[in-house]
């Protein structure tokens, strides 16, 4: 921490505590709006995009692909910035370079270069990974108990730009076709004037910085760099029972919602559904996931982590049995990936609360980028086997997957639960 940061952070008494989480959050909740605004401007056309610049439509789900495996490769490195210099430069430097990445997208749309379009949705993947870190930041202050509902907050917050994202799509396209730039590039032209708005209220606003005001309130818990590091936080996890579970929660709930998500489009469409019935589909799945977080967010403060991670995979189980065994059924196929988006909900809450719960504060940083690179690379994998499972076997067999993928992730909760209750040590 520096000097400034220290005297800021030296003025921040208890009883101004209520009001600076308040206005943290405030912020948190202002720039996840507009980094979900612009992700979810340019994804509505990455595929499109992609499929104009390559000349074919094999490769279209590379554009996608790239932007989650560039999510996932910037988590470390990200969390390696927060931790040793808290939580407003990692923020920043992440919206920038998503800001970079979407800049790049067009100019690669204008050149027609698709290795230089892959290039720029990796690097566009910076600002997913800024909206997922934003959750851990308006949980650095937050009193113990009430964890999970300042983390579900900030995820709730994105269901506005998830929503608007898509809407502004055709005329962010039509904003640019004087400029020489294909329709299909527009979304991500807007998205990277949306980041660096994004970027300028974090770097102004959010002061002083969460993480490094947690840190300054509690001393005996700072440690030193050594215990703030990657390697430190890896430790943490792998030391504590109850952060293996929640890396492995967030792990799990993301690879099987992206998996059966993904394919569900291709399935509805199958069975004869138009563009505009997958849409609605789709928009319900979205609500499940966001709007209601806030409900989950209070059900895993009062009933308990573990509580909430049983009611993650029961949801799960649920829509995927009933996304399986819909067939031709439209309606039992969107109640399926609504119900889904809940069980995505409730065990992403409650698996981030129960790692930030689990691990030493000065790890906590590194632990959580830990998580999110395991997740993303996760569902990366997930999504592209997806694909496979459905093209050899069937829509139904990848929901079947999925639900497999859910009985370690029940069988752990159970351990760790039991080991609780038998007065094992939990390792937090």
């Amino acid at each position: 921490m520096t000097a400034v940061e220290r005297q800021v952070v030296v003025a921040v008494t208890p009883d101004r505590l209520p009001a600076l989480r308040r206005r943290i959050q405030a912020v948190l909740i202002t720039t996840q709006i507009l980094g979900g605004l612009g992700v979810a401007t340019g994804i509505a056309l990455a595929a499109v995009l992609a499929k104009e610049v390559s000349g074919t439509e094999s490769l279209s789900g590379l554009a996608p692909t790239a932007t989650v495996a560039g999510t996932a490769v910037l988590s470390l490195p990200l969390a390696a910035l927060m931790t040793a210099r808290g939580r407003r430069p990692g923020l920043v430097l992440a919206y920038l370079i998503g800001a970079v990445g979407a800049a790049v997208t067009v100019v690669a749309a204008r050149v027609g270069s698709f290795p230089l379009l892959l290039c720029g949705m990796a690097a566009f993947g910076a600002a997913s990974s800024a909206n997922l870190q934003a959750r851990f930041a308006a949980a650095d202050l937050a009193e113990p108990e009430r964890r999970a509902r300042a983390i579900s907050l900030v995820v709730w917050a994105t269901t506005i730009g998830a929503v608007l994202g898509p809407n502004i799509a055709a005329p962010a396209g039509r904003s640019v076709t004087g400029l020489g730039i294909p329709a299909t590039a527009g979304p991500f032209l807007w998205a990277a004037g949306i980041f660096l708005i994004s970027a300028l209220v974090v770097a102004v606003l959010l002061r002083p910085d969460p993480l490094l005001t947690a840190r300054a309130l509690a001393p005996a818990e700072e440690g030193s760099p050594a215990a703030r590091s990657l390697r430190a936080g890896m430790a943490a996890v792998a030391a504590s029972p109850r952060a293996r579970l929640a890396v492995v929660t967030v792990a799990v709930v993301h690879t099987a919602m992206v998996s059966v998500m993904s394919m569900t489009p291709v399935d509805l469409a199958h069975h004869g559904a138009g563009i505009d019935l997958i849409g609605l589909v789709i928009s319900g799945h979205i609500a499940g996931m966001y709007a209601f977080a806030p409900l989950m967010g209070r059900l895993s403060d009062r009933l308990g982590r573990l509580s909430g991670i049983g009611l993650a995979v029961g949801l799960l189980a649920c829509a995927v049995f009933l996304a399986g065994t819909a067939g031709g059924s439209h309606r039992q196929t969107a109640v399926g990936l609504f119900v889904l988006g809940l069980g995505w909900s409730a065990g992403l809450v409650s698996g981030s609360a129960l790692l930030t719960d689990s691990v030493p504060q000065p790890a906590r940083a590194a632990a959580q980028g830990l998580s999110d690179l395991v997740m993303n690379a996760s569902a990366g994998v997930g999504g592209a086997v997806a694909g496979l499972v459905v093209a050899k076997a069937s829509y139904g067999w990848l929901n079947l997957a999925a639900a497999c993928l859910l009985l370690p992730l029940a069988a752990l909760a159970l351990l760790t639960r039991g080991r609780r209750a038998e007065g094992v040590p939990a390792g937090d």
